[in-house]
């Protein structure tokens, strides 16, 4: 019996030494510290965003720590480039996740990009937060470790073009979208919405992702003589049809997804620009916008940075303002799970910005899929409609 005691008291001091320090170990929570990750387009098509989203991010976990961070941890956010390249992207995330070992993604831009780098995080049980990017895998199919805040391009397009077609009395609409994941969502969407009205697209021509010359679309759409254009656009190839159409004398109604809300398309293009639609949520920050909030927040943000806040600035400061109400929520013991236990749980109220409230479920992973316009008019966004819901 004294034999046997010897022999299985130092395996059992083993196992229970490993099952507390495996009850105790959450990768990327420390007493002290919560290290997050994210991935952003800071060298390619869509650094302007990057680069803004990042600073967002920077400003809120600023001011966090300042307030002694969450629960008495400080947090510490990590980036990392993927260019807007999926397979850089991958090689982000297996940094991020496997070799600085952080607790969250969180605002990962890109759909193709957070579609390649969501198999590495999932593998180490790493949530994705907030992605920035309005594609439904974000959401669909159902995983726990997924949470999603942007209105679909699909939903945005599928609400918002009825309307839209029904105001402009518009009879033959047409579309140019980029040839991936991002622009086939909102292709289907706005397919979908029209079909909701007994109608179809006139024309349809695609472009390949990086794209400069847009002049054989617009003579496309030109020739079949569309009255209104849904743009699955970004930043550039948002402005360079746009800027085509106005050159040859095209003058349809343009009508965008989110991903052209941004006032990179009024400074950069100019005032071809004025006239375009375009769906979105959160409210570009104008430093003399009429909310006294919001004007407080862009000087702040000003101040800090020495440039203007941009909607993406925006959209960044919010993600890490949700993370720390349900990080908060899920109290000293954070974890993935507890994590996600707050979240299942979580109301996020409409904010300064204009965001619609977002409510969050066992089985619900989109905080809210309602939509509004805003227009360019005279080289600034102005809000145009209310939301729109399903």
């Amino acid at each position: 019996m004294k034999i046997t005691r010897i022999l299985f008291a130092p395996a059992a001091a083993a196992v229970l030494a490993l099952a507390a320090g495996g009850a105790a170990a959450q990768q990327g929570v420390s007493k002290t510290e919560i290290v997050l990750g994210s991935i952003q387009d800071l060298s390619g098509p869509l650094a302007g965003y990057g680069k803004q989203a990042r600073l967002g991010m920077m400003l809120r976990v600023d001011e966090l720590n300042e307030q002694g961070g969450i629960g008495g941890r400080k947090l510490k956010i990590l980036f990392e480039d993927s260019g807007y390249d999926p397979k850089k992207a991958v090689l982000a995330a297996q940094k991020l996740v496997n070799q600085d070992k952080i607790f969250m993604m969180v605002g990962h831009i890109g759909t193709a990009q957070n579609n390649a780098a969501m198999p590495v995080q999932f593998e180490k049980n790493v949530i994705n937060f907030f992605p920035i990017t309005a594609a439904r895998e974000m959401y669909e199919p159902f995983h726990k470790l997924k949470y999603s805040y942007a209105v679909p391009y699909y939903e945005q397009m599928r609400l918002v073009l009825p309307k839209m077609v029904k105001e402009k009395g518009a009879t033959k609409v047409c579309t140019i979208y980029q040839d991936d994941e991002f622009g086939l969502e909102v292709f289907r969407g706005a397919e979908a919405g029209l079909k909701s009205i007994n109608m179809d697209f006139t024309e349809k021509t695609t472009y390949k992702r990086g794209a400069t010359d847009f002049s054989s679309q617009v003579a496309k759409m030109k020739a079949a003589g569309c009255d209104m254009v849904v743009l699955g656009t970004i930043i550039r190839e948002t402005i360079g049809t746009i800027a085509e159409s106005r050159k040859t004398g095209f003058s349809p109604v343009f009508v965008a997804s989110s991903a052209a809300y941004t006032d990179l398309i009024h400074k950069l293009g100019g005032a071809a620009m004025n006239g375009l639609y375009a769906a979105m949520g959160t409210q570009h920050p104008y430093l003399d916008e009429a909310s006294q909030p919001i004007r407080f927040w862009a000087t702040k943000y000003k101040t800090k940075f020495n440039e203007d806040p941009t909607v993406f600035s925006a959209y960044g400061y919010l993600i890490i303002d949700a993370f720390a109400r349900a990080a908060s929520k899920a109290g000293p013991n954070l974890s993935t799970d507890s994590f996600i236990k707050a979240m299942d749980t979580m109301t996020i109220p409409a904010d300064m910005f204009g965001t619609a409230e977002m409510q969050f479920g066992p089985q619900k992973r989109l905080g809210s899929n309602s939509s509004r316009l805003s227009q360019i008019t005279d080289g600034k966004w102005k809000v145009i409609s209310e939301y729109v819901k399903p």
